[in-house]
């Protein structure tokens, strides 16, 4: 058995922030993955003000956005009718993941993390890691971030998610013969799906274009996605589609055992209303590497779960709050009443868009909305 000081299970954002973490600060790594890089993933690839504040931060340099899409124009829809455009508002920047998430791996590489991706994991026990070609791998902490079918999750709980209680999307990449990206913004649609949202993201040489919400509510999600893509002009034909599981909503108050620790979207660290969870996936990871790091200088490596479960409290109350908040937004017998203010209120509309573009957090707007409920329940009933 080759023995590492930290076994990062899983290389997109949330892993590979970890392993750079962790490797920087001269413990040996070895970062995990099934897939070899680069590879495609499934995903909006919203690049926030929040992660590159993030990536700035874990990464020691600027994003470079020369790969990505960037726009200053967002639209939002609802039932075929047009709500609002924001001009000249804070950059977005859409990335396509392959590229994204192949320079985070570089990334953790460079800062000396050992490479073990390309093979699938057969067994985790306690310790120790076999993978499929029949090697074992021995840490004092496992990190897993291996997204929402997390096989870390997995060994810890018998199922990742509970898969009745989370979201689930589906997506399709346009081609510019079907969808021309000169001066497209971004478009959100509300209530395209039940709990949830349509997109429409710009990138290069293609567009992303989906629907996603909570799962238990969208048996129909095929039909939504079809109707959906017909109302953009797009082939709405099912054969295209690829779906996806959303952990929004569900995060894990105590996020692993021992020295098993889970981080990204295998900890349910993605925003229940925007979706987004690239942000919170590169955060969570770094803050897991460094409550590993004190654990293992104190060699008390199973310490290092209280310790990064303090380090997470600031999300989670985020995540909480941003729990709460949906039922304003996105529940059906409320959907009338907040389209209608998010209509004609330039506040609230402003303020959604910040919170999209991750320079609004969810204590200030929550407290926002607290000043305003009294005249959104007003229309609401006046409805």
């Amino acid at each position: 058995m080759t023995n590492y000081d930290i076994l990062v299970i899983g290389a997109g954002p949330a892993g590979s922030a970890a392993a750079t973490t962790a490797a920087a600060a001269g413990y040996r790594v070895a970062l995990l993955d099934k897939a070899s890089f680069p590879r495609n993933k499934l995903c909006g690839g919203l690049f926030t003000g929040r992660s590159r504040s993030y990536y700035r931060e874990i990464f020691g340099e600027d994003f470079d956005t020369t790969g990505a899409v960037t726009r200053d124009a967002i639209e939002f829809w609802h039932e075929g009718s047009r709500l609002a455009r924001l001009e000249d508002v804070p950059p977005f920047n859409l990335t396509m993941r392959v590229e994204l998430d192949n320079t985070l791996f570089q990334h953790a590489l460079a800062a000396g993390a050992e490479d073990r991706t390309g093979h699938a994991i057969a067994e985790i026990d306690g310790g120790s890691v076999t993978l499929k070609d029949g090697a074992r791998l021995g840490a004092s902490i496992i990190i897993g971030a291996d997204g929402v079918n997390s096989i870390a999750a997995k060994y810890l709980y018998g199922k990742a998610f509970d898969t009745s209680t989370i979201g689930f999307g589906l997506e399709i990449e346009a081609s510019p013969a079907e969808q021309s990206l000169q001066d497209q913004p971004l478009r959100i649609d509300f209530a395209s799906a039940t709990w949830g949202y349509g997109w429409s993201f710009p990138k290069q040489g293609s567009t992303t274009v989906g629907v996603g919400g909570l799962r238990s509510a969208n048996p129909d999600m095929k039909d939504k996605m079809s109707s959906y893509l017909t109302s953009l002009g797009l082939d709405g034909d099912t054969k295209r589609f690829k779906g996806h599981h959303l952990p929004f909503g569900d995060f894990r108050a105590i996020p692993g055992r021992k020295n098993i620790l889970l981080a990204g979207d295998a900890a349910g660290l993605v925003d229940p209303i925007t979706g987004e969870g690239i942000a919170f996936a590169m955060k969570s990871g770094q803050l897991a590497a460094q409550s590993a790091i004190k654990a293992l200088s104190q060699d008390s490596p199973d310490k290092a779960l209280a310790l990064y479960q303090t380090s997470l409290k600031e999300m989670h109350r985020s995540l909480w709050i941003a729990r709460n908040l949906r039922r304003i937004i996105f529940a059906p017998k409320w959907q009338s009443a907040f389209t209608g203010t998010f209509r004609r209120s330039g506040t609230v509309r402003m303020m959604y868009m910040q919170l999209l573009a991750g320079e609004m957090e969810y204590p200030e707007l929550a407290r926002a909305v607290v000043r305003r409920l009294p005249r959104y329940v007003l229309n609401r009933f006046r409805r």
